[in-house]
């Protein structure tokens, strides 16, 4: 009788949610209307689900009889400390500490501003690339996405494959921060960390990679910079990165006239935009893995969520400073300026995305919810330079960090063809080929074209004009909110 009951209830939600979304089809509205819609539907129905409710998650019945109301009261002391942390927690956050067992790739903070400490990593070679790599991850989050553990660390790899590895980390901001602008980001995060790592290196040009609006911000950086006639990379590779905003993804919720327009009149003269909310809007992207999954299985059942790093890093948010967070709003997701040449002036030039003119790798992957891969392939009719396009497998996060040890997922590429700029990204697509394994092995071999002759490696980071100020991680990527 009681598995009829829970199977009428499942069938039962199963119809309803159906129901919601055929009339959520029959629906005559604009496309972000009914985008709106749909998302707030999505909501309610992962909130809606029987597995979040004691009566009707028959698991959490059974756990609470067995350990005669133990995992009730396991269950009660979880919520209670995620009330206490204004967050559901979706993992042991006791297991991780950066440090000591994240972002632990040796090197020193070779640089430091109001906004960034530049990290150099030691080499792991005897000989290294004349031309070292910059690394600009998002400022959304801390930059040990990349240098999580020595198992599935890119900085590691990238120190493996032979090059001087220097890594943007940036500043939590608090209230001294609450004025920065989106061209202070550029100048600070950008143009100071390039002119460091190319007097530490001794080289005319480096290469660079950004991901996500780390690619954004690096990318709108290096066209201001050429109009001012400076080239100072050879090489530009972006992950997961948006250039042409014309379809945001399910973030495009967020963002319509009356929301920005209230953001700029509460932020945009000074304020800060909040990690915690930042974070609760990526998080209800995915709602029911990101969310509800942790509330029954920890409020209802006892259960304390597993150490996951992945996770851990997800839950370490960061602010943004009102000014800059507000022209990116507007400028990037509601206007779109960027892909427009000369729509946006950053560091007093008239941004052309096309001046820059380098060597690009540019990665995607297919089931990203943040980047969807046909905007993040746009950047290919945008940017000028011989390009390369590699779609990966998985989403925003797990599809980036995939080291080629573990032999796991796929990615897919193609030759692009000679002399075109503008390409389908669904005709790419048919022509491309899937291989098992990381593209941070295929990326390992086009960056080592773009790497300059074989140098011995320094002994140290830094040079007497850029010593070392602190060991790494550093101390602005320790600053939690």
């Amino acid at each position: 009788m009681e598995n009829s009951l829970d199977q009428w209830v499942m069938a039962a939600y199963a119809a309803g949610s159906a129901g919601v979304r055929r009339w959520l089809a029959d629906v005559n509205a604009d496309a972000a209307t009914r985008a709106k819609l749909e998302f707030a539907a999505e909501q309610w129905l992962a909130a809606m689900h029987p597995d979040n409710f004691l009566a009707t998650n028959p698991e959490a019945i059974r756990r609470a009889v067995e350990t005669g109301g133990g995992s009730l009261s396991d269950g009660l002391r979880l919520m209670s400390a995620d009330f206490a942390r204004g967050r559901v927690s979706n993992t042991d956050d006791t297991a991780f500490e950066v440090g000591r067992n994240l972002a632990i790739t040796p090197g020193a903070v070779v640089m430091r501003n109001r906004l960034v400490e530049l990290i150099q990593y030691r080499a792991t070679t005897p000989t290294v690339g004349a031309r070292p790599l910059l690394i600009v991850p998002p400022c959304i989050n801390k930059f040990y996405i990349l240098d999580l553990q020595p198992d599935n660390s890119f900085v590691g790899h990238c120190l493996a494959a032979g090059h001087t590895v220097f890594m943007v980390s940036w500043r939590n901001p608090g209230a001294a921060e609450a004025d920065l602008t989106w061209d202070d980001y550029l100048r600070m995060g950008v143009v100071d960390t390039l002119a460091a790592a190319r007097a530490i290196s001794r080289s005319a040009t480096v290469n660079a990679l950004g991901f996500c609006v780390g690619g954004t911000i690096l990318a709108t950086a290096l066209a201001a910079l050429a109009a001012r006639g400076e080239r100072p990379v050879a090489s530009l590779t972006l992950l997961a990165t948006l250039l042409d905003f014309s379809d945001a993804g399910p973030l495009g919720v967020f963002v319509d006239p009356a929301t920005v327009a209230y953001r700029e009149a509460a932020l945009a003269r000074g304020g800060i935009l909040p990690g915690a909310e930042l974070a609760g809007a990526f998080s209800a992207l995915r709602p029911r893995d990101l969310v509800w999954n942790y509330v029954s299985n920890g409020y209802l059942k006892g259960e304390k969520p597993p150490a996951f790093d992945l996770l851990y890093w997800n839950a370490d948010s960061t602010n943004l400073p009102g000014p800059m967070y507000c022209w990116y709003l507007r400028n990037m997701y509601l206007e779109n300026r960027l892909r427009e040449p000369g729509g946006v002036r950053s560091l007093g030039e008239a941004v052309d995305l096309a001046a820059v003119d380098v060597p690009s790798y540019i990665v995607a992957t297919r089931e990203d919810h943040i980047v969807p891969w046909r905007s993040a392939f746009a950047s290919t009719r945008l940017l000028s330079g011989k390009k390369r396009f590699v779609l990966g497998a998985s989403g925003h996060v797990a599809g980036i960090v995939n080291p080629p040890a573990r032999r796991r997922r796929s990615f897919w590429h193609a030759a692009w063809p000679a002399r075109a700029r503008a390409v389908d990204a669904d005709a790419w697509l048919a022509t491309a080929t899937e291989t098992p394994g990381s593209w941070w092995s295929d990326w390992s071999g086009w960056l080592g074209g773009h790497a300059g002759r074989k140098v011995t490696a320094p002994e140290q980071p830094g040079n007497a004009k850029f010593p070392p100020l602190a060991v790494a991680p550093g101390e602005y990527v320790k600053v939690r909110i």
